[in-house]
């Protein structure tokens, strides 16, 4: 499973490394929705829910469809300013349209390759798919989800003013150490690009990323085998200290490919029975429901979306599940109608940094 970015003919200063501080502080924002995914950032993400305001807290919980599943496009800015404040000017300039859509992503499904595809702001069956994929995430999102179609403006300025709060309430704190660390891994990409190339510098950003033999073509270890292209546009690397151990990639149509990459390493794994270790690799053996699990690890799903999103009937879906459930890899809980599928990230864990950190991507 890998996606490919065309850099055929790219002018090497088209392929940018560079520090942003929106991309960073949805970092943040995804560790605080998902703190089993960053057991490294549990206590900071612990101290930082006991300092919020109620109000940002609810904000963050009212808007997490744009960070906690799939990261909004717009989230990723594929030309990095110095402030926040001049990536969130960028983000204003979208049109509501391409904002929408993005907002409205929220799984790794392949419905987020669809090129040309309608958009929910004026065609009524987008909307109404958009609005089950929302439902299925909860009440929340639902609500998010309505409010967003009937007035983006509304909401697209109300989402600006949360990430502004949440700069003051802790992503500027943070930053300040976090910028040293990025500059550090900058310095560090920069060097192996002008002395040793495009190969060795991709190579250090992450083990999952990698240039083609023929040097026309990145290869990404993610999701969904797929292709983009980098021409006319380039592509830029973000390096992220909260965002490991994801490897995050842009690559929809009419969005410029942006990889955010993790600058930290997670931590050692603790051991576990070779019985349990068996019987989970087992699991993990058959291709498809390790195409499940990487899907469950961006957030739960119902059965209904797994199927949707890898074009499988229910029955098979529903097999392969129980398969991953009786190795202790998931959980399945009933929210209303629907019953929602998690990856246990703690369990998967136990059996590795390398297999966590490939399913989390």
């Amino acid at each position: 499973m890998t996606l490919r970015i065309d850099i055929s003919g790219l002018p090497s200063e088209r392929l940018r490394f560079a520090a942003s501080p929106l991309a960073e502080l949805t970092a943040m924002l995804h560790v605080l929705a998902e703190p089993g995914h960053h057991p490294q950032f549990a206590g900071w993400a612990g101290d930082v829910w006991a300092g919020l305001r109620p109000e940002l807290a609810e904000r963050l919980r009212e808007a997490e469809f744009l960070w906690r599943s799939s990261q909004a496009d717009f989230l990723l800015p594929a030309r990095p300013r110095p402030t926040l404040a001049e990536e969130l000017d960028d983000v204003d300039r979208i049109d509501d349209e391409a904002y929408v859509t993005a907002a409205l992503v929220t799984t790794c499904g392949s419905n987020r390759l669809r090129s040309a595809a309608p958009s929910p702001l004026t065609d009524a069956t987008a909307r109404e798919r958009a609005l089950d994929l929302a439902q299925a995430r909860g009440a929340r999102q639902e609500a998010f989800a309505e409010r967003l179609l009937a007035d983006p403006a509304a909401v697209r300025a109300r989402v600006r003013q949360t990430l502004e709060q949440c700069a003051d309430a802790f992503f500027d704190a943070a930053w300040t150490g976090v910028a040293v660390r990025l500059a550090t891994d900058l310095r560090l990409k920069h060097d192996l690009l002008r002395r040793q190339g495009v190969g060795a510098a991709l190579a250090s950003a992450s083990r999952a990323v990698a240039l083609a033999p023929d040097g026309d073509c990145i290869v990404v270890d993610k999701l969904q085998d797929k292709a983009t292209s980098a021409h006319g546009t380039g592509v830029t690397f973000i390096p992220s200290v909260f965002g490991s151990p994801h490897l995050v990639v842009v690559h929809a149509p009419g969005w410029q490919p942006v990889v955010q990459y993790p600058v930290a390493e997670p931590g050692p794994a603790e051991p576990v029975s070779l019985e349990t270790v068996t019987l989970r690799l087992d699991a993990l053996a058959h291709p498809l429901r390790l195409r499940l699990l990487r899907t469950l690890a961006r957030g739960p799903h119902t059965t209904g979306e797994l199927a949707h999103a890898w074009e499988l009937s229910r029955p098979e879906v529903s097999r392969h599940l129980a398969v991953l459930r009786r190795a202790g890899l998931l959980t399945s809980r009933r929210h209303g109608r629907y019953v929602r599928h998690a990856l246990k990230v703690p369990d998967l864990s136990a059996l590795g940094t390398d297999l966590l950190a490939a399913v989390l991507r």
